[in-house]
């Protein structure tokens, strides 16, 4: 027993017993801390991907439509100075035409696998099946149900959250537009300048 100066008693063994414990608590929550992180940022990873990969299926369905096709947009209504509100739009960009993509777009992510940076532990996600029938070279890609189910989700919850401004962006933008709506308009992601142009 130690008496400190303010009346108080200390038993030194005791607490000399609960220093191992505490330390243990420390370096459990420290543990704990560090895992939620690396949970956080596999999932930003995800949604990252997600988005990336949604815009690419999304430009190789407009790309596959001819841009000739045009569609008449606008109200059929005659105006009291005898003219129609009506537009010719690429049928490629137009709202009608983006909505049917967007509809089955998050089936495509089946088609996607996980590549992890040796460096950074970052994962990335790339198309596995060729559109063109060549071959891919998948070395250090894994392929996993639960990673395609993930993206899916992701892909799902994104265009159920942003849905407005894939359309507004689809319908007017040409040029990169994965940095342009995964990080700049919805925040998906935050390293996506660090990620080539051609990876998803």
């Amino acid at each position: 027993m130690w008496h400190c100066s303010g009346g108080c008693e200390v038993d030194i063994e005791k607490a000399t017993m609960r220093s191992p414990l505490r330390v243990l608590y420390l370096c459990l929550f420290t543990f704990l801390l560090l895992r939620s992180g690396e949970g956080a940022r596999q999932g930003q990873d995800i949604k990252c991907g997600a988005c990336r990969a949604l815009v690419d299926e999304m430009e190789w369905e407009i790309s596959q439509v001819d841009p000739k096709k045009m569609i008449q947009t606008g109200s059929f209504r005659i105006n009291p100075d005898g003219s129609q509100s009506v537009r010719e739009v690429p049928l490629a960009r137009s709202e009608g035409h983006l909505l049917e993509v967007l509809e089955e777009v998050c089936e495509k992510m089946k088609d996607y696998g996980e590549r992890a940076d040796p460096a950074t532990n970052r994962k990335t996600y790339v198309r596995v099946t060729s559109r063109d029938g060549k071959a891919m070279d998948l070395s250090e890609t894994t392929l996993d149900s639960r990673v395609s189910s993930s993206l899916k989700y992701a892909c799902e919850t994104i265009v159920e959250q942003h849905e407005d401004e894939l359309i507004e962006f689809f319908a007017h933008e040409t040029d990169n537009v994965k940095d342009k709506l995964c990080s700049k308009r919805t925040d998906l992601c935050d390293h996506a300048l660090q990620i080539p142009h051609d990876e998803l």
